[in-house]
């Protein structure tokens, strides 16, 4: 793959990637978000894969940088759901006092 087929492959990801998050309703942005940290997570282990085969230098800072947005994705992906899972456990229940 030439290094101009992997800058226009990167290019339409990063515009069909913005529309598809532009086009979604505030509400189911964290829903939407929960579920692709899955998808991050499969695609974190296929950027080690190509870092691991890589050999020349711009194809190892280039995997390396997508490996560290990668993690940073899916790491901060999970603290937000887990913030929002958090907005909706009970709480426990005041007593009221009587005087």
């Amino acid at each position: 793959m030439t290094l101009i087929t992997a800058l226009t492959i990167f290019l339409l990801a990063v515009f069909v990637g913005l529309e598809i998050i532009s086009k979604v309703p505030p509400t189911l942005h964290t829903p939407l978000m929960s579920a692709t940290n899955a998808i991050h997570g499969v695609i974190l282990v296929g950027a080690l894969i190509v870092l691991g085969s890589a050999e020349d230098p711009l194809s190892i800072v280039l995997g390396l940088i997508a490996v560290i947005f990668g993690t940073l994705n899916v790491v901060g992906g999970f603290a937000v759901t887990d913030r929002m899972l958090e907005m909706f456990k009970r709480r426990p229940a005041k007593k009221e006092s009587k005087s």
